[in-house]
């Protein structure tokens, strides 16, 4: 109840007691009215004075604990009149600016780290206390191939259906790592906190290295190629030429026969050197799509003679599962063909006898699956790095080809071997 309430419900009081006294005067003597006329106005007196002394200043009080109460801090108090109270008054009244002030600036503030979020290329999810999502920025959709953050939000991180996520939750607070992907894509991934009511509020951040890593790998593989390819071939060069140079020599002599042989050997030997080294040369010297509107169903009609004959002394079958109505992209044909030769002829190594390659088209995708045996986790984040190779023979270049034309070409992609037992080459354009 309001102090002013009770003085007027005190105020009332008295009138109803001046009434009594009114009546009883008109039954008894007037001596007694005018006592208790007296009275009664003094009460009066003392209530006035008392409720501009006291209840005022403290109603005053309480409204400003209302304004806190209620956050407004635009409304201010009045004076009320008396020294002590308007001092608190005028306390108040710059404490009210001040809160103010630090709202305002707080919402700035706010309103600034929402845009910077918002706008930033690294992926932001802020989680709740108790690991759930509450935000994600475009960045954090984009790279966790998330299409709509609704399905996404107030639910456990760990419950997104993606190779990053998974990989993510196990991260330790206040941690960083990097993570490499089945599909050659590199994230500095982060789990960090920041302090919300006094207790840690955590969150993680997602920064894409691919661009800078593949850059780097390819300047070093490309110095090394380079460097190799000069000193064999220069080398190769001579030793072919001496090489012929003394078989011709021999031909005129008896009995040489079995040392020219030898010879042509080593000289044949020298030459497959020659073209092994060239086939790596051959990953740095990949020329520029010449980009142009084809149909991928006939571009896999086209080389599925080719694709059959890798796969057909292994007893391997080829599966074609086109869209209707074709599937139109904007690529090179002559190294897209490349490219699913030589996937195909992958998968057809991982089958090794026996099996199905199964190829399906669709809008904006190829995929490319086998029933091999599979690839294991290890060596996913292994697949699209240079030279390594599962391979006893393997040179580990066939799929840095085919990483940097898909690349060239705009396209994501991945390799991966899924719970259904198939492994998969996922394009998408």
């Amino acid at each position: 109840m309001r102090l002013k309430h009770l003085f007027y419900i005190l105020a009332l009081l008295q009138v109803v007691i001046l009434a009594m006294l009114f009546y009883s005067a008109s039954q008894s003597q007037n001596l007694l009215f005018y006592i208790g006329e007296g009275v009664v106005v003094l009460v009066l007196v003392f209530l006035v004075y008392f409720y501009y002394k006291v209840l005022k200043p403290l109603d005053a009080i309480g409204n400003g604990m209302d304004l806190l109460n209620e956050q407004d801090f635009s409304s201010r108090l009045k004076p009320v009149g008396q020294q002590e109270s308007d001092r608190i008054v005028s306390v108040f009244n710059k404490m009210m600016d001040q809160l103010k002030e630090e709202k305002l600036h707080t919402q700035e503030q706010n309103r600034f780290l929402d845009l910077l979020i918002s706008a930033s290329p690294m992926g932001v999810i802020i989680l709740d206390f108790d690991g759930q999502i509450t935000m994600m920025n475009d960045a954090a959709l984009r790279i966790l191939e998330v299409n709509d953050v609704g399905q996404v939000l107030h639910q456990p991180f760990k419950h997104i259906d993606s190779p990053l996520a998974q990989e993510m939750v196990h991260i330790p607070l206040g941690k960083a790592e990097t993570i490499r992907l089945s599909d050659s894509m590199i994230y500095r991934c982060s789990h960090l906190s920041f302090m919300d009511r006094g207790f840690p509020h955590p969150f993680l951040l997602i920064e894409s290295l691919t661009d800078e890593v593949m850059k780097a790998e390819k300047k070093a593989y490309e110095k090394v190629i380079r460097m190799i390819a000069h000193e064999v071939n220069n080398t190769v060069a001579g030793v072919t030429s001496a090489i012929d140079s003394v078989n011709d020599a021999l031909a005129d002599i008896p009995n040489t026969e079995d040392l020219r042989e030898v010879m042509a050997s080593g000289s044949e030997r020298c030459l497959g050197m020659s073209h092994f080294i060239t086939r790596f040369a051959d990953v740095v010297k990949i020329p520029e799509p010449q980009l142009q509107e084809v149909d991928l169903n006939q571009l896999l009609l086209g080389c599925k003679s080719f694709m059959e004959s890798i796969c057909v002394d292994k007893n391997i079958l080829i599966n074609m599962q086109l869209c209707k109505g074709g599937s139109i992209a904007h690529i090179d044909p002559i190294l897209f063909e490349q490219v699913l030769v030589n996937i195909v002829k992958n998968a057809a190594e991982s089958i090794e006898a026996d099996g199905v390659i199964t190829i399906t088209t669709q809008t904006n995708s190829i995929e490319i699956a086998d029933n091999g045996k599979g690839i294991s986790l290890e060596t996913e984040k292994k697949l699209f790095t240079p030279f390594f190779s599962t391979k006893p023979n393997g040179q580990g270049i066939g799929l840095v080809f085919i990483r940097e034309v898909l690349m060239k070409h705009g396209c994501t992609f991945s390799l991966r071997t899924y719970p259904d037992g198939l492994t998969r080459f996922k394009i998408r354009f």
